[in-house]
């Protein structure tokens, strides 16, 4: 084959293993036979609307096999793919439309107004395709793919060219498109494979929002790459989620703590089956020792990891057999990835000292969409990413976050970054200056605290202050907390000291 990327994975797959079941969805099946003719299908509706090589493709939608179908499709025209978080509020949505350039976006029925409102404002969209019936502005994904052509494609597509755009808020407060080429996602999942040990009869759960990376890339393509099967839930629901493991035999999981504690905290927990799980991976934060102690009691040890969107993304890996022996460890480099932990000299740092972890190795980003400066930024020393996270390491090497050099904070899995906040709340009339802040949260993890000044002679109370935020960020972004302070801690320069205003306001 020419094309060389994963949008060929479905047609290789095919070949080897037609008939075995790839994708299990609202008790649907669809073998790999199914997923590359329909994947052919969609390919050539795509072409039909004018996307080739180069163009981008958007989906706003939860998780469903059109995802799947969309990204594939899109890499066997050379396209790339533009996940959008369906938590966003329209201007967010429309400035990631706009900022790529998609042409096409695909979204879910129930998305409609909100993919509506996003493309008239991005103003680039041509084309938006609805998984559910054809309406005045959108044509119908199914009607496409049942007029659309059946013949073979096999354009040529390189590892090094772009499969997707991911976005990633910066502590400039704009999010930046992480650019992952076809040989950054192939690598990765290569690192999932050995160091999961995932197996062809591997059975997937996919429960965490495949417009993340690590929904996407650290479970669901690492078993589509190995013919395992993927299970497919729309969102998390801790009794379905229970349920599903036990109908489906599933092997494999991954949650954020937040959603392993929601499942150990059901009724259902002591009596459900969950004899088949052999993996169990969390992300997003370190596990809780709580956690670690409820599984075990029913005989599961966890796996977990440290990374981000930019590794594509796994940066550290800690196995189920070290879980307890090196608890709150994020781990030691996955296979082919290398790490530093460098002090601010620029020197490696000795066992013991603090310093930022740098990342190497062929799953990390091409670079920011259209940002030089910034992708210039984020790199040092030739091609080592700078990660932004303060680690030790201990004397057998395996590293322990300690610190984060930028101010986000993760908040029921997702990252938050104050800057992005902070410039929304600076347009209410009433504020005057802010600092957005991460306090600790039983459920969440964290949530976000705004520290806030307002204009002399202003008032407005804490209410008023985050309605404001509503419908201008996504939900997870906004404070759950406000406090009304005279003036904020600054440094000589102007800059506001952060770590003064978390002793102030510590939870």
């Amino acid at each position: 084959m020419w094309n060389q990327g994963i949008g060929s994975w479905p047609a290789r797959r095919a070949r080897k293993t037609p008939d075995r079941i790839a994708l299990v969805h609202r008790g649907r099946t669809r073998t790999y036979r199914e997923l590359h003719q329909r994947v052919t299908r969609l390919a050539h509706a795509l072409r039909a609307l004018g996307a080739g090589p180069g163009d981008r493709i958007a989906y706003l939608g939860a998780n469903h096999p059109a995802f799947l179908e969309t990204l594939f499709a899109a890499g066997a025209l050379g396209a790339v793919l533009v996940p959008l978080n369906t938590r966003l509020a329209p201007p967010e949505l429309a400035y990631n439309l706009a900022d790529s350039g998609s042409t096409v976006l695909v979204h879910a029925p129930e998305q409609t107004e909100t993919a509506r409102a996003a493309a008239d404002e991005a103003g680039r969209v041509r084309h938006r395709i609805t998984l559910g019936a054809a309406d005045g502005g959108a044509l119908g994904y199914d009607e496409l793919l049942a007029a659309a052509a059946t013949a073979p494609l096999d354009q040529p597509v390189h590892p090094g060219d772009p499969c997707m755009i991911m976005y990633t808020s910066g502590t400039t407060g704009r999010p930046k498109g992480a650019v992952l080429t076809h040989g950054n996602i192939t690598w990765n999942s290569v690192n999932v494979l050995v160091d999961t040990d995932l197996t062809a009869d591997e059975v997937t759960l996919v429960v965490a929002p495949l417009f993340h990376t690590a929904g996407l890339n650290m479970t669901c393509l690492p078993t589509l790459l190995k013919g395992g099967r993927v299970v497919l839930l729309d969102a998390f629901d801790a009794d379905h989620v229970l349920e599903t493991v036990e109908q489906h035999r599933v092997t494999y999981l991954f949650g954020v703590p937040t959603m392993y504690d929601a499942m150990a905290a059901r009724p259902r927990w002591a009596t459900t089956d969950l004899s088949s799980l052999r993996t169990l991976n969390c992300g997003g934060a370190p596990v809780p020792a709580r956690t670690i102690a409820a599984y075990l009691d029913r005989g599961l040890a966890f796996s977990q990891g440290y990374g981000m969107t930019e590794a594509s993304p796994g940066v550290l890996f800690l196995d189920r057999e070290r879980t307890t022996a090196k608890a709150g460890s994020a781990g030691v480099p996955h296979f082919f990835t290398d790490t530093r932990v460098v002090r601010p000299d620029g020197r490696d740092a000795r066992p013991g000292e603090r310093g930022e972890i740098l990342v190497q190795g062929p799953n990390v980003m091409d670079g920011y969409w259209n940002r030089p400066e910034d992708t210039e930024a984020a790199f040092t020393d030739g091609d080592w990413l700078r990660t932004g996270d303060v680690a030790r390491l201990d004397a057998e090497g395996y590293a322990y976050l300690v610190d984060r050099v930028k101010d986000m904070y993760v908040s029921g899995g997702e990252n938050v970054y104050p800057a992005e906040v902070e410039d929304v709340l600076l347009t209410h009339p009433a504020v005057q200056e802010c600092a957005v802040l991460g306090v600790p949260d039983p459920v969440w993890g964290e949530t976000g605290r705004a520290v806030v000044v307002l204009r002399p002679g202003a008032d407005a109370s804490a209410e008023e202050l985050l309605g404001h935020l509503r419908g201008r960020l996504a939900k997870y972004k906004i404070p759950t907390t406000v406090v009304l302070t005279d003036a904020l801690p600054r440094t000589a320069s102007g800059k506001v000291v952060k770590p003064a205003l978390r002793e102030r306001y510590p939870d």
